[in-house]
């Protein structure tokens, strides 16, 4: 059955995947994206290698609190609006429309699809603040959330309640809404996986002009930026830890070398592709966290046991008052915290939203949002309450590094934990090679999504262009480090947050989008079955 081709109707379209794209030197890429891409990735470059790293970082940092502090009701209501949106969508006639089709099948196990989701999302930001976060929130590190008593009973619960509000719901919301939008307009309507695909039924073949161009530029860079910050401070916790338990002199050396192995790793990865290195990587690392997971509850199982519920109390009871804006006698910790979360995930999201787009062939709209939803916030949920219920009980008791000393270094937070705790050298150890592995896997997720938006939307890029960007990752990082250490690679950061404030725009209209496209789907699954 053919769809009525209004403006609403994406079949009305006769673009085709890859039609302006360019073969040259064994890449194939779409000119307008890949050239704008990679000018102003070496503009950016040239700019950092000839200037101030410590000016650009007050300059960026001070356009980043602008933005957070004007668009901070913009940023919480946003996520407000895009955890209900898809609690709509779970519970609406949409949620029976499957990505690909009717007749589509899942590509991978359910396993190994959460194992890819949680690889490509969050998985490293655990292992980096998995202490730091219940710990800073319970000691009054930087404030306290609304406004508790440091270092009091009710700060244990609000602090652990707030450590999943970051990392729970919302941010998941977030990752949801853009990867539906994606995989239902590349799967179910055959146009190229780009985020500009998504804007089709409000700009219709407008969407393959400079508003695209601009869109999926956008996504690249925010991507591509966002990595090589992410790397650069990995590198910096991967050269700390392995500086704390084996003794390796710490410096800008061993962080390069770091950066050098994890590039190389991952340029292999890639170039095997999803189903022979990203999957492979991600199962590897889900089952090695798991058992790390594991044997962390069982050392201290009792605080654990205690633990668990208090962060199962302190998210339900706390999540509304978290969510409201107004009113707040923590403004400071909202904006330092909350809003600078919220925009750091949307600026994430097109790189985690398009990579869980290209895994999640076959599933139902209502399967898909509510996995994506719940799966990693239940995981979440137990990895904060062993981790940063065992860290705050060490700093009640005045155990170990933490106990006595407080946060001191985030970098090294998670080791000090393990300073207190039985095998705490193996212990390290295995954390660092599994903050290395997730480092790789969220490079593979990122070079094979800034792939896809520059090959304009093809799924399967060919291999030089992957290893271009795997490579390019791990340079920009590299030399961020090399010409300014920590202040560039806080300079990029606040740069990434930055781009933001206009992702929060687009995705509010891909909301709506996404909603007109489904409509048409809809139709058609209803006639089906007539």
């Amino acid at each position: 059955m053919t769809a009525t081709k209004d403006k609403y109707s994406i079949e009305s379209t006769d673009y085709t995947v890859g039609q302006d794209n360019i073969q040259k030197w064994g890449f194939d890429v779409h000119n307008p994206v890949f050239g704008t891409s990679a000018a102003l990735i070496i503009l950016f470059l040239i700019t950092l290698l000839l200037s101030d790293p410590t000016s650009a970082k007050a300059m960026l940092d001070g356009i980043k609190w602008q933005i957070i502090n004007s668009f901070d009701n913009l940023f919480m209501w946003s996520g407000n609006l895009f955890l209900v949106f898809c609690i709509a969508l779970v519970l609406s006639p949409f949620g029976k429309i499957r990505i690909g089709g009717a007749d589509a099948k899942p590509e991978h196990s359910n396993l190994s699809w959460i194992a890819m989701l949680f690889a490509a999302g969050m998985g490293i930001g655990l292992m980096f603040w998995g202490v730091a976060e219940p710990v800073a929130y319970f000691t009054g590190w930087y404030e306290t959330p609304l406004g508790v008593t440091a270092n009091s009973d009710e700060a244990l619960t609000v602090a652990l309640g707030a450590t999943m509000f970051h990392w729970g719901l919302h941010p998941w919301a977030m990752y949801a809404v853009v990867a539906l939008a994606m995989a239902f307009f590349a799967f179910n309507k055959g146009l190229p996986l780009s985020i500009r695909s998504v804007f089709y039924p409000l700009l219709g073949d407008r969407t393959w002009g400079w508003f695209g161009h601009v869109i999926d530029v956008l996504a690249v860079l925010a991507t591509l930026f966002g990595l090589a910050t992410s790397l650069g401070l990995g590198a910096q916790q991967a050269a700390s830890g392995l500086s704390h338990v084996l003794g390796f002199e710490t410096g800008i050396g061993l962080q390069l070398i770091v950066i050098g192995f994890v590039t190389t790793l991952a340029i292999f990865s890639v170039v095997r592709g999803i189903d022979g290195g990203v999957k492979v990587l991600s199962n590897t690392n889900l089952l090695v966290a798991c058992a790390l997971l594991l044997f962390v509850i069982i050392v201290g199982f009792s605080t654990f046991l205690a633990t668990l519920p208090k962060t199962i109390i302190g998210y339900v009871e706390n999540i509304l008052p978290l969510s409201n804006p107004y009113g707040r006698d923590d403004q400071t910790w909202m904006h330092g915290w909350t809003v600078f979360y919220w925009a750091w995930w949307i600026s994430w999201s097109p790189c985690v939203g398009m990579f869980i787009a290209r895994v999640s062939k076959g599933r139902t709209v209502r399967q898909f949002v509510s996995a994506v939803i719940l799966i990693p916030t239940f995981i979440t949920l137990v990895w904060m309450s062993a981790f940063g219920g065992i860290a705050i009980d060490q700093i009640i008791n005045k155990v170990g590094e933490l106990g006595t000393n407080g946060l001191t270094d985030v970098t090294l937070s998670l080791f000090h934990l393990y300073d207190a705790l039985p095998m705490s050298t193996f212990l390290s150890v295995i954390s660092i090679v599994l903050i290395m592995v997730f480092f790789i896997t969220s490079s593979d997720s990122a070079s094979l999504v800034i792939d896809s938006i520059t090959a304009g939307g093809k799924i399967d890029a060919p291999i030089p262009q992957r290893v271009f960007w795997a490579t390019i990752e791990g340079a920009i990082a590299a030399v961020l480090l090399w010409v300014g250490g920590t202040e560039a690679i806080q300079a990029l950061q606040a740069g990434t947050i930055s781009t933001a404030l206009p992702f929060t725009l687009i995705l509010l209209a891909m909301c709506v989008s996404l909603v007109l496209g489904m409509r048409s789907e809809l139709s058609l699954y209803r006639s089906s079955y007539a």
